[in-house]
């Protein structure tokens, strides 16, 4: 169970610093691509699939198993908690970010672009959230 902990600290700490990159930096910074962005984007939405894809599918497996085979130590909220914060990531995913990157692909959209970056900030707490409680989940299971 530590492996699955660490496995799932990982990708949750990597999707952390991800979001964080997006939400400071990166997409504010469509703004300034103006009418080329949806070539951008077109480049843009494949690179960051690969990047983001792997770790986002290890951490929703791992956040299931957990709830599946506990941990000694974690308490059953905790992984409630943990999958409710992935879910939130994947369901403002979908339902937000993905229909304003296609409306940025087809076009430069600034209120598409005020969207994305203000509804990110759902992402951005609810990952530096659960990265906090992974964590704090394999520190009890090591403990």
């Amino acid at each position: 169970m530590t492996l699955i902990l660490t496995v799932q600290a990982f990708a949750t700490l990597m999707m952390v610093g991800v979001v964080w990159m997006c939400q400071i930096a990166h997409y504010p910074l469509f703004e300034d691509i103006g009418s080329g962005l949806p070539n951008y984007q077109v480049r843009n939405r494949v690179r960051t699939t690969f990047v983001v894809g792997p770790p986002m599918l290890v951490e929703a497996a791992m956040a299931l198993v957990i709830l599946i085979w506990l941990p000694a130590g974690v308490p059953m909220w905790a992984a409630w908690l943990g999958f409710a914060l992935v879910a939130v990531c994947w369901i403002t995913t979908l339902v937000r970010s993905v229909p304003a990157h296609e409306r940025l692909t087809a076009a430069y959209d600034e209120d598409a672009l005020t969207q994305l970056v203000r509804t990110n900030w759902i992402r951005t707490i609810a990952w530096t959230a659960r990265g906090v409680l992974v964590l704090w989940m394999l520190v009890l299971a090591l403990g």
